[in-house]
Parts: structure tokens; sequence; C-alpha cells
């Protein structure tokens, strides 16, 4: 659907559209009107006339965010278009914005704010070409440092050294951009553009490496932390964390696989684990907390209740939760504020379903996203998820991937799920009718893709049939079988698969060291 551009929006493309004009031009163009200017141009990916926009812009702040959200003049968000045209045009004008005015006394400008961007998986500018997390934070830190090595090097106007512009930015850190961005961020005090990293997110990075850069951030403007994949950081490192560095302003904190384990704690760890609980209660602003795949049986209430404000978002998937710890989660102030809740890789309905029920029942009035994948949910819980899930008025998204569920049982759910009004992204698993009936749940990588995808289309068919006949076009149902989308991954998925094999390799090396030992 085409989404309405006032006159004003139209005569702004009009005069963006002709490059050389508009960059001819924009001496006489009048401040306010360059904010509706950026937009029009960033919408027909015209990366020249983007640069001198941002090279020349008048005022205090440029929110990218803001600029590419909805507008008056035109509502559509292009916030999801990470096209690498405009923001490479953006970040150059940035540098050159320091540079190239010959009276600096004019600069206005003091923030940017670079966070509002969302990467996502279907692009739909024209050249197909994205800048993801990882390649702004590149690129900015780059042009930083070129900034600064420019800077030494010419006789530059007095005046150029007072500039100082607030960059506010989500950092992506891996092994492969570490120098680049440690430097930028050790030199930052020296630089007009100021390095602030708002969120923080590092995958394959040694220890000691993570240790250092997080401190050159400034961690008492740190609003979201992610530690993902490959960084070896266990309960004992995150003690550590935790006494050495502040965090007063963290919303958010994600967790590596196996930070924790209960099932090698001594007592010592037990003090730990209640030091770390302390900690996270110390943090007054932290209300989304994600520790998929730890050990943490029977000790979910010795993380959470110190805790003061209450979680929103919960992620606790694989982490071999028991009935105490579902009993908890019920009964807690957090199961009232929850809007994101993973429970995957739990047997819930043999375990503990009356305690699960409950906390869905809690968290009802706000739940907004609810993953349930690998649960051991059969066709005869159907019609009990149902009543648990009716409540639930305000779910935008349930995924529910690698539950042995029948076709039949399939579409009896989707006919409910046609009722939740907000509902927009399904994620279902493929039906058990789909795969050999030897088949055992959960089912192994390996053995993912053997089902009989003419059915599993047919079936498909049948449940997106259900949904149009309900009028819900606006809901969307997947299979996406290897989980959903990450953004972060597919940026650095090279590096990524790279680590994974050197760590394989180095682990053989190990065993043949030890076997050659034996012998």
């Amino acid at each position: 659907r085409a989404t309405m551009k006032s006159l004003r929006f139209i005569s702004a493309e009009a005069f963006v559209s002709n490059a050389e004009f508009a960059r001819k031009s924009l001496g006489g163009v009048a401040h306010n009107l360059f904010p509706l200017l950026f937009k029009a141009s960033y919408l027909l990916e015209q990366g020249e006339v983007i640069h001198d926009l941002v090279e020349n812009w008048p005022l205090v702040d440029f929110n990218v965010g803001k600029l590419l959200g909805t507008t008056v003049d035109y509502q559509e968000d292009l916030r999801h278009r990470t096209c690498s045209v405009c923001l490479e045009s953006c970040l150059i004008g940035l540098r050159d914005y320091v540079l190239n005015h010959p009276s600096p006394y004019l600069k206005r400008l003091k923030v940017v704010d670079l966070t509002g961007i969302k990467d996502v998986e279907v692009q739909f500018c024209e050249c197909k070409k994205t800048m993801g997390r990882w390649a702004r934070t590149q690129l900015l830190s780059k042009l930083c440092l070129e900034l600064l090595v420019y800077l030494q090097q010419t006789q530059c106007s007095p005046d150029t050294f007072e500039i100082s512009i607030d960059v506010l930015i989500d950092l992506f850190v891996t092994e492969r951009n570490y120098e680049l961005v440690a430097q930028a961020l050790l030199k930052k005090c020296y630089c007009p553009l100021k390095i602030c990293c708002v969120a923080f997110r590092s995958d394959n990075l040694a220890l000691q490496k993570f240790f250092y850069i997080i401190k050159l951030t400034d961690p008492s403007f740190l609003r979201k932390l992610e530690i993902v994949h490959n960084v070896r950081l266990e309960m004992e490192h995150l003690e550590i964390l935790f006494n050495s560095i502040h965090f007063p302003l963290l919303m958010s904190l994600t967790l590596p696989a196996r930070t924790f384990n209960v099932r090698r704690f001594t007592a010592t760890d037990e003090q730990m684990l209640a030091n770390i609980g302390e900690k996270l209660g110390e943090m007054t602003q932290l209300t989304e907390l994600n520790v998929p795949f730890s050990i943490l049986t029977g000790r979910i209430q010795k993380l959470l209740s110190p805790l003061k404000t209450p979680l929103k978002m919960l992620d606790v998937s694989n982490c071999s939760l028991n009935h105490a710890d579902m009993t908890y989660l019920a009964s807690s102030f957090h199961a009232n504020h929850l809007e994101t809740l993973d429970l995957s890789g739990h047997n819930i309905p043999d375990l503990y379903p009356a305690a699960f029920f409950k906390l869905l029942r809690h968290s009802s009035s706000v739940l907004r996203s609810l993953t349930l994948e690998d649960c051991n949910i059969q066709d005869s819980h159907v019609n009990m998820l149902i009543v648990g899930l009716s409540p639930c008025q305000k779910l935008q998204e349930f995924k529910f991937l690698g539950n042995p569920l029948s076709s039949q049982a399939l579409k009896h759910l989707f006919t409910f799920l046609c009722e939740l009004p907000v509902l927009k992204n399904v994620e279902f698993p493929v039906p058990r009718d789909c795969y050999p009936v030897n088949t055992t749940y959960p089912i192994e990588d390996a053995s993912l893709c053997r089902f009989d995808h003419q059915k599993y289309e047919r079936v498909a068919e049948e449940l997106n049939l259900i949904l149009l006949q309900a009028n819900r076009e606006d809901m969307k149902a997947s299979t996406p079988l290897f989980g959903s989308y990450d953004a972060a991954v597919q940026e650095t998925n090279n590096e990524l698969g790279a680590y994974l094999i050197k760590s394989f390799k180095e682990t053989l090396e190990k065993f043949t060291t030890s076997l050659n030992k034996m012998n």
C-alpha cells in the first residue's frame, strides 16, 4: 500500500532528484527544510545530496531515527533501510562537516544520534547493499582516526579543535575490527567527533580484549550490553566485571551460553551467584535479561529476587529450569510486567503446566512476544494452550518451532490465533506427520530438513487460507528451520565460521596431545 506524501515532500523529491542542481542550490535553502530534504534524499538514495546536507547541517542535532521515522510529510518509516550508499554518505558527510567549513562559529551541531537504525532481513532500497551495525562501527571508527590524522598534519583553524559533537551509536565489536575501534575510543577525547556508545555487542572476542574495550566505552552511559557468541565469559569473569565496572544506566543485558552451570557448583560458586544477583539489583534501570543456554536449575530466585525493577524481557531458554524455578517466576513481581518471554527448551506440559499457565495469566495483560520452541507441546496439549493464550490480547509474536504437532492440531491452533487482535508474526513447526514415523523430538539439526516438502507446502497453504478467511492478511506465518533472523550473525557469519573451525581444530589438537601422552 502506497503511503501518502504531502505536496512539500513531493517538491522535496523533485528538488533532490537532480543531484547536481540540488547540491549547487543548498546554500539558499531554509534551515528548517534540511530534515525534509534528508528524508527525500534517503528515499531516492541520492548519496551525494545526503553527503552535502550532512556536511552543511545547520541544526543543533542530527537524529537519524527521528529524521527517517514517521513524519508529517511522509509517514513511511525508513529506519529499517540500512542502505549502504545512504549511510556511508551520511558518515563521510559528518567527517567533512568538521573539516570543510570556512567559518566554524556558525556550526551548531552538538549531537548526532545513529541509534535509531533498524537492521532487518529484507531490504527495500534499490542498491540492495546494506551497512549493518558492524560495518557502521567500523566506518565511524575509521573516519574518527582519519580525522585525527588530518588535523595533526594540516594547518587547521584553531576553531576546528573547538568543535565537539557527541555521536551516539550502537557499537558491534569482533576480533576483526577490535584494534580499529579500540584506537578510536582511546583517542576520542582529542577528536571533534566523540563516539558515545549507547549499546555494545561483542562476538568472537578474547576475554582480555573484551574487558579492555568495555572500559573504553564509558560504561556509565551504556544502556544495552550484549556478550553473545564465542566470548568465553563464565560466572567468575562476570563477577569480576560487575565488581570492577558500574553500569548505572544499563537496561538490557545478554550473556553468552554457559555463563552459569549449577551442575558443578561449590559453596564458593553459590556465594558468587548471590553476589551477581546483588549487582544486578544495583542496576535500577535493568528491565531486560537474556541468559540462554546456561544451566540454572533451582537458582532463578537467587539470581532474580534482588532485582528492584520488574523485568519486561526474560530469556531463560534451555536453562534446565525446574518446578521451583517456574513456581518462583509465576509468583514473582516480574510476572505482571513481562512483555517478552522465552522459555524454549523446557518440557513445559510434563514438568510444570500449572505454574506455566499461572505465569501466562499474570503476564497476559502486557505480553507481546512469547517463544516456546522445543517444549514438547503435542496435539493433546493444544486445547490447554488455547485456554492459556486466550487472555493474551496484546500478543504480537508467537514462536513455537520444534514442537511435535500434527497438521490437524496446527489448523486448530491457527483458527484460534486469528482471534488474537494484534498478533502479527507466527513461527510454526513443520508438522509431525511430514517427518518419517520414527522421528524423535527434539529433532537433531542433521534431520531437520528430512521431511516431505510437498506435504509441508500443502499444509502451509491451508494454514494461510485460514488466515485469509479470517481477514488476517496482516499476520505473517513462517517456518524458519534454523531459527529467527539475527542481523548481527548474518553480517559476521564468515568470521563466526572461521572462529568455530579454529576452536574445533584447537580442541582436536589438545585431544591428540593428551592421547600421545597416554601412549
